[in-house]
């Protein structure tokens, strides 16, 4: 006990805490990170839900109810091509039909 001095020396002032040097606090940050979030949320649903339950429009050009014609068939007639043929596939061709047999 002899070793304790009975007028220690002082530690100092307590060390300052940093300041911010933001303008905006913690607290506002999060709620305007939140409202936009709320607002984004919302818009994204109300388009959503607009694009769902939008019909798409008719064409207007034209009053034609007749359907487009289909494509005409054009066979390939390369003789590399004809030789992995079967006989029907190359009837449907020569007939003018769309192949429906390999």
């Amino acid at each position: 006990m002899d070793d304790l001095d009975p007028n220690p020396a002082p530690y100092g002032a307590p060390p300052v805490p940093p300041r911010r040097t933001s303008a905006l606090s913690r607290r506002a940050a999060v709620a305007v990170t939140s409202a936009g979030l709320m607002v984004g949320g919302l818009a994204g649903g109300l388009l959503i839900a607009h694009a769902a339950t939008t019909s798409t429009p008719s064409p207007s050009t034209g009053s034609s109810t007749t359907p487009p014609a289909p494509a005409t068939f054009h066979p390939n007639e390369d003789p590399t091509h004809e030789q992995g043929e079967s006989a029907a596939r190359e009837a449907q061709e020569n007939a003018g039909q769309r192949p429906t047999v390999p």
